[in-house]
């Protein structure tokens, strides 16, 4: 496995059932009918992250544990979406696993979230 930070966080994405990866806003987006992962490769500032989906109340309860691992992002925070940054020492990529399966759960048609669970 790469230590590329987009390799990793693409083959997170395009492992989970019917996603399709296309540049949106001039960055790697993936969608499962809508968007629910972007990256962020110094987009908005100078850091490499990505923005995702949440289920209600993980944005806040993430950003106010670790202000360094997690963020708000701008347009689409305000819906609950959850930043998380990726050039930080040690990130946990299972952790990052976990974030983009619940990211894809939250936009998912439920046939599609119904194949995760078998």
């Amino acid at each position: 496995m790469t230590d590329d930070p987009l390799d990793r966080l693409r083959a997170l994405c395009l492992a989970l059932p019917e996603v399709t990866e296309k540049v949106s806003h001039g960055e790697p987006t993936w969608f499962v009918r809508r968007t629910f992962v972007s990256y962020s490769l110094y987009h908005h500032d100078d850091r490499v992250a990505f923005w995702c989906a949440a289920p209600p109340g993980v944005q806040e309860e993430l950003v106010a544990g670790d202000p360094e691992r997690f963020f708000r992002p701008p347009y689409v925070g305000g819906r609950g979406w959850l930043g998380v940054y990726l050039d930080v020492e040690g990130v946990d990529w299972a952790e990052i696993g976990e974030i983009v399966t619940d990211a894809y759960r939250t936009v998912a048609p439920r046939k599609l979230v119904a194949l995760l669970d078998r």
